[in-house]
């Protein structure tokens, strides 16, 4: 399901990572600064690798041999940050709205995601009033809305405490059981990857 095998640069840094792995839900492992923000955001067309290919779930994104690289947009990704990165001035309902994108027939609709997720009781809440364990579950909504064709998650436990750690893991393992996507989840806490993923790749 993902292929992998990019050049990286990102001032000095530089760093040639490959993955070849056929498990739907694949962690990202490592200490700060080995570039694993870096390989998402490579996969979501927010940086442009110096060479290499992307391919997921049979999909080419980016391949620099034939002249592909699919704009942003055109990737179908859905992003869920360290931080929850929700509108301040939308309530939740206007929040979730954002993320949708296109016409016609959706794979995720607002009522399944909303019941999903268990935030039909925040909709009217503006974003302030959340707790953190609450905001990410309206962003993980938020990305599902967007109709995506692969998950990122860049930490998305990191800014919590323990207590709404384990609070949001159950939510998340959720998503991966009935949403059925292909996912890459980056995390330096062993025990979180652990409980998510089919495969673990640490970069050094």
């Amino acid at each position: 399901m993902l292929n992998l095998d990019l050049h990286l640069q990102r001032g000095r840094f530089r760093r040639h990572v490959r993955i070849e792995e056929q498990a739907r839900v694949v962690a990202l492992t490592g200490p700060s600064g080995a570039g694993k923000t870096t390989v998402l955001n490579a996969i979501a067309g927010l940086v442009r690798p110096r060479g290499g290919r992307i391919e997921i779930d049979g999909r080419v994104l980016y391949d620099q041999a034939r002249g592909i690289d699919l704009p942003t947009h055109r990737r179908r990704i859905g992003y869920v940050f360290q931080d929850a990165r929700l509108f301040p001035h939308l309530d939740v309902r206007r929040n979730l709205g954002y993320g949708r994108h296109g016409a016609g027939a959706a794979a995720f609709g607002f009522d399944a995601v909303v019941e999903l997720l268990g935030i039909g009781h925040l909709l009217q809440r503006r974003t302030s009033n959340l707790s953190g364990g609450e905001a990410q579950r309206v962003a993980i909504g938020r990305a599902l809305l967007s109709q995506p064709a692969l998950l990122l998650f860049d930490e998305p436990l990191s800014a919590l405490d323990q207590a709404r750690r384990e609070e949001l893991i159950p939510w998340l393992q959720k998503v991966r059981d009935e949403v059925r996507l292909p996912m890459l989840y980056v995390s330096h806490h062993p025990d979180e990857v652990r409980r998510l993923a089919d495969a673990i790749h640490v970069l050094d």
